[in-house]
């Protein structure tokens, strides 16, 4: 594959040679000669001496990602087999295990390869591409994943601008095609998964602890709210701890079949669980009308999204969203908050936390706090790729 020399500005080539993966648009000297995504790029200081090898791919987060920091190493389909087999060698557990058969295998920067995701679930591996360079290597990926363990069936997604690219009828790419829904384990729960309609398939992966906590510490005798919530996974796990009921809140329409059907899955009787669909603010005013309260509250909203009535953002309203929270948590209850925003770390986080019990004039006390799992392995060296964030806190009685 051709590749192209790229100088790299000397205010960012302490930064690489450190590890970080990323090929920020500020860190090249000139971009114009960059004209084709998926070009492989030979990075070089001033002198012309090497630092790395990666490849132009445009993404929000930047212009391209750091595959290797080796001279002699080529960008081919043997690297691309060797970084692959790798990552799935490091899930062997997973693999391994009787009650999970749903887990990332391949996660990104922290696997070697940024703007390129792979996921398992029970024999059908999943790529996820985030740029149209990565997508480029299209087909080394696929050879790799073939030889891959208990491989089934290959499906993909593409989260860039499909514009002028391959695309194949329901993501289904080969392999055996599956049938839907595909029913998948996590820690003992069941799932049902759809590989073949669109970008989010039925679950958040990088949730799997914790629900896990959720069900095991959390939920047995509780009342639930379950917010933003999707499918209603994290209901699932509290109705299987034990909860006395949960309330699944989410806007999209489909939120309400998809619910019943996850717990119908696990054999859970979904008539006696509440599901509404509405807007999660709007929840929270009906909540306050009817006098209403609950043991455990999980926030979990997207890092954006926009209705009718309202736009969030974790970045700006984070603070507020956990404030009508605390309002509906009973005394000594817990709030799971969580969020996947990559723009602020814990720290800051906690900081939200802190403002709302303390505008709301109470304490609480951090139970404790997850970040992602085992198999989305991540880098010292990019502490954004470490996104998710979770705390659980209890709302002290005052």
């Amino acid at each position: 594959m051709k590749e192209l020399t790229v100088q790299i500005k000397d205010s960012h080539i302490k930064k690489i040679k450190a590890g970080s993966p990323l090929l920020e648009k500020d860190a090249i000297q000139n971009t114009k000669p960059l004209t084709e995504e998926g070009m492989v790029l030979k990075l070089v200081d001033s002198q012309g001496t090497f630092i790395g090898r990666g490849y132009y791919g445009r993404q929000n987060k930047g212009y391209g990602w750091v595959l290797s920091r080796n001279e002699r190493e080529a960008i081919d389909p043997l690297f691309f087999l060797g970084r692959i087999h790798k990552a799935i060698e490091n899930r062997a557990v997973f693999f391994e295990s009787n009650d999970t058969t749903a887990f990332r295998v391949f996660n990104g920067e922290g696997d070697g390869i940024g703007g390129l995701t792979i996921d398992y679930y029970d024999g059908f591996y999943v790529m996820t591409w985030y740029s149209e360079g990565i997508y480029r290597f299209r087909n080394w990926v696929i050879e790799a994943l073939e030889t891959a363990p208990q491989f089934r069936g290959l499906y993909e997604k593409k989260r860039f601008d499909k514009k002028g690219t391959y695309m194949e009828d329901d993501d289904y790419v080969s392999g055996e095609r599956g049938e839907f829904p595909l029913l998948v384990k996590e820690n003992g729960l069941h799932f049902a998964i759809y590989l073949n309609d669109g970008p989010m398939v039925g679950v958040f992966l990088d949730q799997k602890e914790v629900r896990k906590k959720i069900r095991d510490n959390y939920s047995e005798g509780k009342i639930v709210l379950n917010t933003f919530s999707y499918t209603g996974a994290f209901s699932v796990a509290a109705a299987l701890g034990g909860a006395t009921k949960t309330t699944s809140v989410d806007l999209a329409n489909r939120s309400l079949p998809k619910t019943i059907e996850q717990f119908s899955v696990n054999g859970i009787d979904y008539d006696a669980q509440d599901i509404k669909v509405m807007d999660v603010f709007q929840y929270f005013k009906y909540a306050k009308r009817k006098e209403l309260s609950f043991d455990v509250v999980i926030l979990d909203p997207p890092s954006f999204a926009r209705s009718k009535k309202h736009t969030f953002s974790a970045q700006k309203d984070y603070t507020s969203l956990l404030q009508e929270a605390i309002q509906i948590t009973e005394d000594d209850g817990v709030i799971v908050a969580s969020t996947n925003c990559s723009t602020f770390g814990m720290k800051k986080f906690k900081g939200f936390i802190d403002q709302a019990f303390k505008k709301e004039g109470f304490s609480y006390k951090i139970e404790e706090t997850f970040s992602l799992p085992d198999d989305f392995r991540t880098i010292k060296a990019f502490p954004e790729g470490n996104y998710l964030k979770v705390v659980i806190v209890k709302k002290v009685k005052g």
